[in-house]
């Protein structure tokens, strides 16, 4: 990831001697100011957890009541049922009966493919947390079963890399979400190669998996046997014109798709301190609720139906967050924006999260009464170590142009 020194274990130390409580309470948002294209060329670095097993015990702190939404949804079962039946059906159309309409089967592939191909993603997002069902075997294969009309056998390894995600958010070299350090060095901050950055955002996806060089896992040797068989199926009874549906759906789909925006939405930095984003749209209707991001990382035994309840309950853990109201318009801000690249986000190395997650707890009620006092000049130092950091960036880009 980023080229530059690794922070070793005794420097997270020293930074965080003087620290008994993580004093980000109670939003536990960071004190960093966000990565800058032009003005530097790699992501931001903090030295603090992820903030979200954290903001988790600060709200149940006040909403103990909030952990009754934990559970299932088995809708989710007939959604899924329902989008698979659709893709096939279409797929089935073009390949066997629409055999000329090369422009509609284009059209519809990006209309309603791209977005069925999308909503399967995010069926795969909950069967991952077991918010499917009862059981994880359960899960697994509504995962599966999902996973027919994408033809190549991904649910087991979004599963597996998605959780450590979560486990890891922002910790290079283990979270997946991560752009490597060659997406950085050849998109950099080019509107155009950013706009092509996202036409192939999906295949990227599965690349940065890969990119960690994992021996596959027993379900993702499941996943391949069954994918393999139901393409062997899909080919026999729609023709090669009806993969080639399927094939663009997911590839249009994944790709510069308002449906594909969450993965703009959720984690790159719009704002200073601020890792994660939630979108409250319209599109949260047929996309289950993807956009509350922010409400899933802090409690992700939620199911989709029942995330815009913690917003309800805990509105004062939410409402002063930025978030988005338009996947379009999250679009078209990465790639017009200058402020805007693959560089803009957080990330932390191992010895920073295990040493802040380990060391700085959580404040009860009363605590944070007793050290609420020492927050603001806290709070001041860092934000002040912040700017001259950033100062100490444009003086060193300065210099190197000079």
């Amino acid at each position: 990831m980023p080229s530059r020194d690794p922070i070793t274990a005794d420097e997270v130390e020293a930074v965080h001697k003087d620290e008994r409580f993580d004093m980000r309470f109670p939003e536990y948002l960071g004190f960093w100011k966000r990565s800058v294209p032009g003005l530097e060329e790699q992501p931001r670095f903090d030295l603090y957890d992820e903030p979200h097993w954290k903001r988790k015990q600060q709200i149940l702190n006040d909403h103990p009541e909030i952990a009754d939404l934990y559970g299932y949804d088995t809708n989710t079962v007939w959604i899924t049922l329902t989008t698979v039946c659709v893709q096939m059906g279409l797929a089935y159309l073009f390949g066997r009966v629409l055999t000329d309409w090369n422009w509609t089967m284009a059209l519809v592939a990006y209309t309603v493919g791209g977005s069925f191909s999308t909503q399967i993603g995010i069926i795969f997002h909950e069967f991952t947390h077991n918010l499917c069902a009862a059981t994880t075997l359960q899960n697994r294969w509504v995962g599966n079963v999902a996973n027919i009309p994408l033809l190549v056998p991904l649910a087991q390894s979004f599963r597996r890399y998605h959780l450590e995600h979560h486990t890891y958010q922002g910790v290079y070299g283990y979270d997946p979400d991560l752009p490597l350090e060659w997406e950085l060095r050849l998109i950099g901050n080019d509107p155009i190669k950013k706009f092509l950055w996202l036409i192939i955002y999906g295949v990227m996806y599965i690349g940065r998996g890969l990119a960690q060089q994992k021996q596959l896992s027993r379900w993702e040797l499941y996943n391949w046997a069954w994918s393999i068989a139901c393409d062997v199926v899909i080919y026999k009874f729609c023709g090669l014109r009806g993969v080639i549906y399927l094939v663009i759906s997911v590839l249009l789909g994944f790709g510069l798709h308002p449906g594909a925006a969450h993965f703009i939405q959720e984690h790159y930095t719009f704002r200073d301190g601020q890792e994660t984003y939630s979108y409250y749209g319209s599109g949260n209707i047929f996309w289950l609720n993807i956009g509350y991001h922010n409400e899933h990382h802090d409690f992700p035994l939620v199911p989709w139906t029942k995330l815009p309840e913690i917003k309800r309950i805990a509105p004062e853990y939410y409402d002063d967050l930025a978030y988005h109201t338009s996947w379009c318009a999250v679009l078209y801000m990465f790639i017009t924006s200058s402020l805007l690249a693959p560089q803009s986000r957080v990330v932390r190395t191992l010895d920073a999260h295990r040493y802040a997650r380990k060391n700085l707890k959580v404040p009860t009620n009363e605590q944070i009464k007793e050290i609420g006092s020492a927050k603001s000049d806290f709070v001041a130092r860092m934000k002040k170590a912040a700017d001259m950091a950033m100062e100490k960036a444009r003086a060193r880009r300065i210099a190197s142009v000079n």
